[in-house]
């Protein structure tokens, strides 16, 4: 049984995409769209820079949704790759709005449109400077939850990403965040505008709310996973989980860990970047797992599923 993963915020780069977007016109004609529903030039932004814009949360949500689709479609429609054995789809906070879309759950124009606006209500909820994002690195979750517990600052401060043992993301008050940095042995600060993930994030759900509601959601084709539960995605759920995601700890670790228990073990992840090819190896030493950034990358797995 096999797996599709699609990345979230911190995989974007200037000019992801540009070899699909150069040679295939339906790829082309995506990008068109997009900027057509967001009445800017997103597809300029991602091919040309500059990289501060596309850093900013609004546009980068919507510009890896729109990468990571494009790849999907070329490896559906030029390379007729086999979906057959993919029993789940999965993705990493936004990513999993480029799930739903690639399931034909949700629509690529709903996706862009509300990828945007989740951008935009995210970076708004906390003023620029009070909130912050730290990776620990070397600790499990029970490790990173006693740190937390011991916190004297007064303050949200909350794992925002359980991505893997070793690699856990915590989100908060900026205050907060920089005494559990002066506690842990490793960590790194992430160069993020707000924190996400977290309980500071609950404007920025209620704010979506409405938006999110406003939407058709049709039954997916594959298994989706949720962020929130780490579990499959009922159809009647799919709304709601989408509001709590935006403030709740994602499981990616579990998520990997309860699909794996039901028989998958391989992976691939389609979009900028292999962070998600990573942490899946990371998880569990037996998955097999790649990543689909180019062209070659495809010609690659279709060689190695003839062999």
């Amino acid at each position: 049984m096999k797996a599709l993963m699609f990345p979230g915020q911190g995989s974007q780069v200037v000019g992801m995409g540009l070899e699909f977007y150069n040679n295939f016109g339906h790829v082309r004609e995506l990008f068109s769209e997009a900027d057509e529903i967001l009445k800017f030039k997103i597809s300029k932004m991602i091919l040309e820079g500059p990289e501060i814009d596309l850093k900013m949360t609004q546009n980068t949500q919507p510009a890896i949704m729109l990468v990571s689709y494009s790849i999907f479609q070329v490896i559906k429609k030029n390379f007729n790759f086999n979906f057959k054995d993919f029993d789940f789809f999965l993705g990493h906070s936004l990513g999993e709005y480029s799930a739903l879309v690639c399931a034909n759950a949700l629509s690529f124009k709903d996706a862009i449109y509300l990828l945007h606006e989740r951008g935009k209500a995210m970076q708004e909820a906390v003023p620029v400077g009070q909130g912050a994002m730290l990776a620990i690195l070397g600790s499990n979750i029970l490790e990173v939850e006693n740190y937390l517990k011991n916190l004297k600052t007064v303050g949200i401060c909350e794992i925002a990403n359980d991505n893997a043992d070793g690699q856990v993301i915590v989100s908060g008050k900026k205050e907060k965040i920089e005494e559990l940095k002066n506690i842990v042995k490793k960590s790194i600060l992430l160069p993020v505008s707000a924190p996400f993930h977290c309980a500071l994030m609950q404007d920025a759900a209620d704010n979506m709310k409405e938006k999110i509601k406003l939407i058709e959601f049709k039954n997916p084709s594959k298994k989706i996973i949720s962020n929130v539960t780490s579990k499959e995605i009922e159809t009647s759920q799919i709304k709601n989980l989408l509001i709590k995601q935006i403030y709740s700890k994602v499981r990616w670790r579990e998520s990997i860990m309860n699909i794996n228990k039901q028989g998958v073990n391989t992976f691939i992840e389609i979009g900028p970047g292999k962070v998600l090819s990573g942490l899946s190896r990371r998880i569990a030493k037996e998955n097999k797992s790649t990543s689909i950034n180019s062209v070659k990358d495809i010609e690659l797995i279709l060689n190695e599923s003839k062999k």
